[in-house]
């Protein structure tokens, strides 16, 4: 048996000054639908996500809360833990940039790389600083003098820093992205930043000094600076696999297949990250894929209007699927969405309560009632087969393409037909009328059933999980046992019946 193609998935890393929210959420469960996919797919799959807990705005915002800086790092560190259960999460391993035994070791190397590529200079420098974003911003990016995502002032600070030759490898990037070599997901991504890297990508601050920030990664050799943002946060993409030791692991896994960011960080993934690999001889990732934002009702969340969704407690209250379905399905890949209170609900019960959950309900109350144990599958079926090939050839085209809502949409349209079978075959008549037909629509609809468990699992797990149980299946998918149609022939028993999406009223 030749080796699984490997598939290496990455979050960006969350900043710890609070705990997660939607957007968070967003990221993560479109990271592990992904990824999810891709185990599906048969892959070597390595999925790292993790926590960013370093900088001025972690000491700051200790600081004014009154708790040792680590105290609230690992507070709000847990809580992002916590959301792989909440969130039903696959990822394999958790980083977190205060790991001074995995983490420390690969910054201080890939520094070290960089200093020996001639890229790390120091200088003196006067700059408007934006704590929110943690960067030096242009006077150009300000709007009416203040940051345009956190809508304060920078200030202006004068510091002795050392600093990173992006400029150097400006070009090189750009190339890298006009041919594809580096693909940003979506497309209208790619000519965004493009467009910010036509008048050359500057060199970056690499460094604070230590009165500044006291809270970070050392700089090697030099016991008055602590490394900035770019050159910890950065690096858990490699310093998670092994790149300090350069394990059999980093070996395997690196490069990245995909790199899972926001919108407000594609500079500093396609820019920086890529001038700091090209500067240290590592090999770049393959490709990004960036998220829009999420308003609530229509509005920015903010904890001072009190409009702040906690993904934990909608989860809580009503359900991780319902959640994740919602996400998925509504937001389009790459722009911005809106979680609207009454679209969720709405959503949940036509979607996901009646669409789905009815169909398999009304299926296994038909085939329970009726006692039904022998099944016909012979020429009725091609109509179902013909189908659930469609649709899984637009599912995969999709989810290839990472486009998760239209992958989903083309599974709801597998599932409207399904439900339109029943009403049109009534196989609750057929059963009296020729028994023959109503149990092969019946045992049909099984096999439609089954697909729709395997297409819904990188989305829905649980209700993945919960269909094949009922209809008497394994949980757990085995893609190669399950390949084509016509598994269900043979078919001898359902399980327990469950409701699965009870209505919210």
């Amino acid at each position: 048996m030749s080796p699984k193609e490997k598939f290496y998935i990455t979050t960006s890393l969350p900043y710890v000054n609070a705990p997660p929210h939607l957007g968070h959420a967003l990221e993560f469960i479109e990271t592990d639908a992904i990824a999810r996919y891709k185990r599906l797919m048969g892959y070597d799959v390595f999925f790292l996500t993790g926590t960013d807990e370093h900088g001025v705005k972690m000491y700051n915002t200790a600081k004014k809360a009154g708790v040792d800086t680590k105290e609230l790092v690992e507070q709000n560190a847990q809580i992002f833990k916590n959301c792989k259960g909440a969130l039903n999460l696959t990822n394999d391993d958790f980083i977190q940039t205060t790991d001074k035994k995995r983490h420390w070791p690969a910054c201080q190397k890939l520094w070290k790389r960089l200093l020996d590529s001639g890229d790390i200079y120091e200088k003196e420098y006067e700059g408007l600083y934006c704590e929110g974003c943690e960067i030096f911003m242009k006077k150009s990016e300000l709007v009416d003098g203040k940051c345009p995502t956190h809508k304060k002032e920078p200030a202006l600070l004068k510091e002795k820093n050392y600093f990173f030759k992006l400029s150097k490898y400006s070009d090189q990037i750009a190339k890298l992205i006009e041919t594809g070599e580096l693909r940003l997901v979506p497309e209208s991504r790619k000519n965004e930043f493009l467009n910010l890297a036509k008048d050359g990508l500057h060199d970056v601050s690499f460094s604070r000094p230590r009165d500044v920030l006291p809270w970070g990664v050392d700089v090697p050799d030099d016991p008055n600076q602590v490394m900035y943002v770019w050159c910890d946060a950065l690096t858990n993409y490699i310093s998670a696999i092994g790149y300090a030791e350069e394990t059999s692991q980093f070996k395997k896994y690196w490069p990245a297949d995909l790199h899972v960011i926001g919108k407000d960080i594609v500079r500093f993934h396609a820019g920086y990250w890529i001038g700091m690999l090209l500067s240290a001889g590592i090999p770049i990732p393959k490709a990004i894929f960036i998220h829009g934002f999420i308003t609530h009702n229509g509005e920015k969340m903010s904890k001072t209007i009190g409009n702040v969704v906690d993904p934990i407690e909608t989860t809580e209250k009503y359900g991780t699927d319902a959640l994740r379905y919602y996400l998925l399905r509504e937001i389009p890949v790459g722009r911005d969405g809106n979680f609207s209170d009454e679209l969720f609900v709405e959503r949940y019960n036509s979607d996901l309560a009646n669409n789905l959950g009815n169909l398999v309900n009304r299926i296994y109350t038909l085939i329970d009632r009726n006692e039904i144990s022998d099944f016909t599958f012979d020429k009725y079926a091609e109509v179902y087969k013909e189908k659930v090939d469609q649709t899984w050839k637009k599912y995969v085209a999709d989810m290839d393409e990472y486009n998760l809502h239209e992958a989903i949409f083309h599974v709801w349209k597998l599932i409207d037909f399904a439900n339109k079978i029943m009403e049109e075959e009534k196989p609750w008549a057929l059963l009296k009328e020729d028994a023959e037909k109503g149990r092969a629509v019946l045992c049909n609809l099984l096999e439609v059933l089954r697909h729709v468990s395997i297409m819904i699992s990188p989305f829905i797990p649980e209700a993945s999980a919960k269909i094949r149980h009922q209809i008497g299946l394994p949980s757990k998918i085995d893609p190669e046992k399950e390949n084509g149609w016509g598994v269900m022939i043979g078919w001898k028993a359902l399980g327990e019946q469950e409701i699965m999406f009870p209505r919210i009223e």
